[in-house]
């Protein structure tokens, strides 16, 4: 499905099988974590997160948006379209690893995706992808400083 930056390869963030079944299409490396979507800052309560007083005011400069903040281990990224903010409160938290074979380039577009998975996935979601670049990466210190991991983004 269409992401606010690529396509991506979607499943509940809770399903184990879900999870497994994703690195498995994918051909990806188990030590690869996933990057969850989110519908609401609330959302990160389900992961037993409660981001500290730095960390929110961190998280309100860049969500919703499309950087992706490590926050407990786990990479979250609360997406800006409203449209997949509305998906993510039907669904849950869904990882969204990019539509694409390990070491190939993400799908641009649902034609890509098809090319890459067959009918290995159960549905495909057509739509615009929102850039066609990976979400830039972050992570939040200690100490409140901000290291960017991936990603062109302004601190």
């Amino acid at each position: 499905m269409p992401t606010d930056t690529i396509y991506g390869l979607v499943g509940s963030a809770f399903s184990r099988k879900a999870i497994e079944r994703i690195y498995k299409i994918k051909k990806r490396n188990k030590n690869k974590k996933l990057i969850i979507l989110i519908s609401s800052i609330n959302d990160l309560k389900k992961f037993k997160i409660t981001p500290k007083s730095v960390q929110s005011s961190t998280l309100n400069r860049f969500w919703p948006g499309k950087t992706s903040v490590i926050l407990g281990g786990i990479a979250f990224r609360l997406p800006a379209k409203k449209h997949l903010q509305e998906i993510l409160k039907q669904t849950g938290p869904l990882v969204a690893p990019s539509a694409n074979p390990e070491g190939l380039a993400p799908a641009r577009n649902i034609q890509e995706a098809r090319k890459y998975f067959k009918n290995k996935v159960d549905f495909y979601l057509a739509g615009r992808v929102g850039g066609g670049e990976p979400s830039a990466l972050i992570e939040i210190q200690k100490d409140g400083r901000i290291k960017v991991l991936r990603g062109n983004i302004k601190i």
